[in-house]
């Protein structure tokens, strides 16, 4: 097993760090391994804001559901579905860019774009000694999001992503099991089967939340994501989309 695949399978969230800031060779690093993914057609529409300003980044520690660690950790990362700058390059290119702009597959390209520049930016930090976790509660109000970063109109952020020297680092989650994941040529059919893998995944999830807080929690995954489902959070995220002029056709 190459170094490559270890730093992937070792993978861990961590919300506890030590009081250091990344240095600019390390930011520049990350974000460099970043811009290495692969971007749709070349378009390269998504845009990473790093926020260093102590207020701006308690700001966001509160949006995100009053999650310190957002305030105290090495660097903070805003990760966002950019398609601004492809609206400045029509004007640049007298070019009528708009309809595109505005269209759900160019949403979805900026959304998948910022995500695999977000994992190599993952996986870049980890690589170096760092533990990561990423912030999907700055989505809790995207608004306020964008009024402490002063995003523009066309531009999404999608979720955070803090770095920096790990403190405390936690068990590993157990993942599905891949015949549970992966499938060829077709989706899986057998739904009694389906039912069974996830009921035995029931079963670990289930022994790891007891041995991880020595009793004080049994749930299993499944009514952890029924709970999660039932809860109807961010309802609001259609409409804010489209008032930042994206996913609008």
């Amino acid at each position: 097993m190459n170094p490559v695949i270890e730093t992937i399978l070792a993978h861990r969230s961590v919300r506890s760090f030590e009081d250091r800031e990344l240095s600019k060779e390390q930011i520049e690093t990350i974000v460099r391994c970043a811009q290495a993914g692969s971007t749709s057609s070349y378009v390269q529409a998504y845009s990473i804001i790093g926020v260093t300003d102590d207020e701006k980044k308690k700001q966001l520690a509160e949006i995100a559901g009053n999650q310190m660690y957002v305030a105290d950790c090495g660097h903070l990362f805003v990760f966002c579905a950019d398609l601004h700058r492809h609206e400045v390059i029509g004007q640049m290119e007298q070019a009528d860019v708009l309809p595109s702009v505005e269209s759900t597959e160019k949403f979805m390209v900026g959304v998948i774009d910022a995500t695999i520049a977000a994992q190599n930016a993952a996986l870049a930090a980890e690589s170096m000694g760092l533990g990561i976790c990423y912030i999907g509660g700055l989505r809790n109000n995207l608004p306020a999001v964008c009024k402490t970063l002063h995003i523009p109109e066309r531009v999404v952020p999608l979720f955070g992503m803090v770095v920096g020297y790990p403190k405390k680092i936690n068990q590993q989650k157990p993942r599905l099991p891949i015949e549970h994941i992966y499938s060829e040529n077709r989706y899986p059919q057998n739904e009694s089967k389906y039912i069974n893998q996830l009921e035995d995944f029931n079963k670990i999830v289930q022994d790891y939340y007891i041995k991880r807080t020595n009793g004080k929690r049994n749930d299993t995954w499944t009514s952890q994501v029924a709970k999660t489902f039932e809860k109807q959070s961010r309802m609001y995220m259609k409409d804010f989309v489209k008032k930042q002029g994206l996913n609008k056709q």
